[in-house]
Parts: C-alpha cells; structure tokens; sequence
C-alpha cells in the first residue's frame, strides 16, 4: 500500500516535470549571435507566465504580410523593466528587435521595442534576463 507522503511526493514530482519542460533555455531557441528587427502592426500581447507574448503583423517590400512573434521574459521581469499588462495595444505599430529563431522561423526574443514615435518602452533586454 502506497503512503499518502509517497503519493503526494511522486504526483509532485510530475508538476515540477511538466513545469521544466514548459520552460526552456535561450540557447536552445534563440541565436545570440543573430540580431533580427522588425516594424509591424500588434496583433496580441500576452503577458503570461512562463514568458510573455507579442504578436504583430509585418508587411513585406512586396506587399504580403509576414507573422511574426517576439518572446518576452516573465511578467514578474516585464514589470521590473517598466511594462505592464497594458504596454502594447492591438492596432499599435512597434518595431522590435532581438535574437532570432535558430529555425528560422519569423520568432525572436526581444531585445527591445520601440513605439512608432521612436521611443523606447521600458527597459532593452539582454539574455541574462
């Protein structure tokens, strides 16, 4: 018969597993040697646990409009840095700049963004943070 101690310590032991996977390294997604920006239209800003997410719309010299999606820290180190839930609106254009997928994927971690009025928000990122 399984202890009620024994229970509770395997059924934590899975949270902490699954929390492990959820996150993941810089290193393994991001190339700290690949800085990449881009000014497009906000389409959604999550700022969520374990990183926040911003969404905007690119439109190519060609017309045709590129999605990307720049990863953020946590919202614990968003707000540190001067952010909060309502930074960035839908419909604001931004441009934001970072280390790019190591997939090529149109997805970075920010490094900075910036308001269409040129100024900065916040506080620019590093990979430390």
């Amino acid at each position: 018969m399984i202890s009620i101690r024994t229970l509770l310590a395997g059924m934590a032991g899975l949270v902490i597993a699954q929390a492990a996977c959820a996150h993941h390294s810089f290193a393994a997604f991001f190339d700290s040697e690949k800085m990449v920006t881009v000014t497009g239209t906000v389409t959604s800003y999550q700022f969520t646990n374990p990183h926040g997410l911003i969404a905007i719309d690119v439109r190519r010299p060609n017309g045709q409009i590129e999605h990307w999606r720049a990863e953020t820290n946590a919202p614990a180190v968003l707000m540190r840095r001067g952010w909060n839930r309502d930074t960035l609106k839908p419909g604001e254009v931004i441009t934001i700049n970072g280390w790019a997928s190591r997939d090529g994927k149109p997805y970075l971690r920010l490094r900075q963004a910036t308001r269409a009025n040129g100024k900065v928000i916040g506080i620019p990122f590093d990979t430390s943070g």
